[in-house]
């Protein structure tokens, strides 16, 4: 099983990075690509740069990126109750080039803070709008805390009830 992981953040250090590579390692046989939103720089979106420039290659490389996949593993970050604006940016690019971004691939949404809303705000959001996009969200996990909860050097969560919750929400993806 091919599996596209990725933090919704442009942060060198990203936690929601380090979720989704966790989660994504935790299926079975999965060959797990984590990308990197970095490797997809797009100018700020508008009608008039899109009759300017056409369809920026990064975008249609991280739509081909997606196609490839048979689930995706995605953690939004969340920047004062919504998506990063460089996430928002590509996303919107892709849409563009083909509206249904996530191709009905099963996916596993995925959310984490320092802070104890645990980015719930943004997940409700990638959630909400997942059906107009193609997404096919299978389980959905919160992560509050998440410095309390998980050891970036053994790239582990150390919340056993957490670690639970998302063993389970990724075993959906192959079920």
């Amino acid at each position: 099983m091919k599996v596209i992981a990725y933090g919704a953040s442009t942060s060198s250090t990203s936690i929601n990075k380090a979720l989704a590579t966790y989660a994504a390692n935790l299926i079975p046989g999965a060959d797990v690509t984590v990308l990197d939103i970095n490797d997809y720089p797009v100018p700020m979106f508008s009608e008039d740069k899109e009759k300017e420039i056409g369809q920026p290659e990064q975008a249609k490389a991280f739509l081909d990126a997606i196609a490839g996949a048979d689930a995706l593993v995605i953690s939004f970050a969340e920047h004062n109750g919504h998506y990063p604006a460089a996430y928002k940016n590509l996303f919107d690019w892709s849409t563009r080039i083909d509206q249904k971004v996530f191709k009905d691939i099963p996916a596993v949404y995925l959310a984490t803070s320092p802070g104890a809303g645990g980015a719930q705000s943004v997940l409700a959001a990638a959630k909400g709008s997942a059906p107009f996009f193609g997404g096919n969200v299978k389980a959905s996990v919160s992560v509050a805390s998440f410095y309390d909860n998980f050891d970036l050097e053994k790239g582990l969560l150390t919340n056993a009830a957490i670690a639970d919750e998302i063993k389970a929400a990724v075993a959906k993806l192959s079920a």
